[in-house]
């Protein structure tokens, strides 16, 4: 295949919101355009550093006396997805944060959130984006997990936000995410 200058793309999030999660169960989706299940909520604005996701296995390397490397071992692959979320008066942000037995309320009420050491539960996630040509990528991790939350940092000059990552899980077919690719429809 001849390279082609129209292949290269940038990752936009996608208009009304590009990440979602739902509580575990929820029916997920297995293309790039199909709305989304009901379940899912959008867990608002995202900080402009974008999103990363590290899925780099990790092995060891046999080498032979004179220090040829003979064989690769794979010792697993982790899935993890990093990004911040800064919209700090939403429901469905700090249920994501601190897990959704620990947020209740709406703001019009009050919002009650509980700091605890409590287990996060496994939830699906979906990642909508756009890429170059109107194309839609969709990232749909089946069962996610919340691994890391970054230092929340309150300034008067700075977007409260919560540095989040998420450990994309495998699923009964032993995938951890699926991505889907295709043209606007």
């Amino acid at each position: 295949m001849a390279t082609t200058v129209s292949n290269v793309s940038v990752g936009k999030p996608k208009v009304g919101g590009a990440i979602y999660r739902a509580a575990k169960g929820s029916t997920l989706p297995t293309d790039a355009s199909t709305a989304l299940d009901a379940a899912f909520k959008c867990v608002g604005y995202i900080s402009d550093d974008g999103l990363v996701n590290t899925n780099s296995p990790d092995t060891d390397k046999i080498k032979a006396w004179g220090g040829d490397v003979v064989k690769i071992i794979n010792k697993g692959k982790e899935d993890d997805f990093k990004f911040t979320m800064i919209e700090s008066l939403n429901v469905d942000t700090l249920s994501a944060v601190y897990g959704s037995e620990n947020v209740t309320g709406t703001l019009a009420t009050g919002i009650t959130v509980k700091a605890n050491n409590l287990e996060q539960e496994e939830a699906p996630w979906v990642i909508d984006q756009i890429l170059n040509g109107d194309v839609l990528k969709r990232i749909v991790i089946p069962s996610g997990m919340l691994s890391d939350l970054g230092d929340i940092t309150y300034k008067d000059d700075e977007a409260i936000g919560y540095e989040t990552t998420i450990s994309a899980l495998s699923d009964s077919a032993g995938n951890s995410h699926y991505e889907y690719i295709a043209t606007e429809a």
